[in-house]
This record gives structure tokens, C-alpha cells and sequence, in this order.
């Protein structure tokens, strides 16, 4: 068949679709199109290489079981997510718990570091008095 020049009314007609869904065909498919003098534009197409079905009309009927459905899965959706939220609490409050022993932990492990440290400040000055000490004579010793 040959190539023909229609308005997207036109190729909607042919097609048995709305001037709007053939406007999307065109984009899709990126044909060719040009802008008549009067406005209007016109797409070059040859109607035997294109593969067009409109999609079947829906019912009120499907619309609504799917409405229903839908309704379900996010009631089924607020269930699980009400069950999430009792675990979320249980768990945080297991946080919570496990925080404040690691802090009480943190506070024991800090002074048992200062007191550590104090000790080896004692020591050190211990050692330097021992020291001190061993460098008089003996004689000095006894007198001190």
C-alpha cells in the first residue's frame, strides 16, 4: 500500500481509535509529520506496516471487582503494616534497654581506664622515690 499524508483524526477513524490515541501511535512510532497550511498536522504512514489492535472497551462491572480487589489489597496491606508497627515497638524498646547498658558499660570501662592510669601514675612515682632513694650512699640512708 502506499504512503498516505492524514491528520491524526483521520488515521484515528481509520484505525478505529480516538484522534488522541492515534497522536500517541504516532509518537511511539515516530513517524514522520508535517504541518499542513491550514494548521493542522499531517502524518505520512502507510497503513499496511503498522500493527495497530485498540485495546478492548472495559465495563463498569470490571472496573468495580477490580475497585474491590484493589480495596482489599490495601486493607490486607494496613494489616501487615499494623503488625510491623507492634514489632517495630517491641524491638525498639529492646533497643533502648541494650543502649542503656551500653552506657552504664561505657561509664565502667571509663573509670576503670582512670583508675588504671592513676595507678600507673603511682607507680611511676613510687619507682622514681625507690630510685632516689638507692642513689645516696647507704651510710645516708640510715640518717634520712
Amino acid at each position: 500500500m502506499a504512503t498516505e499524508m492524514l491528520s491524526y483524526s483521520q488515521l484515528g477513524e481509520r484505525l478505529n481509535c480516538s484522534p488522541e490515541a492515534a497522536r500517541a501511535l504516532v509518537r511511539r512510532l515516530r513517524l514522520a509529520r508535517h504541518k499542513a497550511n491550514d494548521g493542522k498536522v499531517l502524518v505520512s504512514v502507510d497503513l499496511s506496516e503498522i500493527n495497530y489492535k485498540p485495546m478492548p472497551g472495559r465495563s463498569p462491572a470490571d472496573h468495580l471487582s477490580v475497585t474491590a480487589s484493589l480495596k482489599a489489597s490495601v486493607e490486607a496491606l494496613q494489616a501487615g503494616l499494623a503488625k510491623l508497627d507492634t514489632s517495630v515497638a517491641c524491638h525498639r524498646s529492646d533497643f533502648e534497654r541494650e543502649r542503656e547498658r551500653l552506657e552504664r558499660l561505657m561509664v565502667d570501662l571509663l573509670r576503670a581506664a582512670l583508675d588504671a592510669q592513676t595507678a600507673k601514675e603511682a607507680v611511676v612515682r613510687l619507682e622514681d622515690e625507690v630510685n632516689a632513694l638507692r642513689s645516696r650512699p647507704w651510710w645516708r640512708r640510715l640518717v634520712g
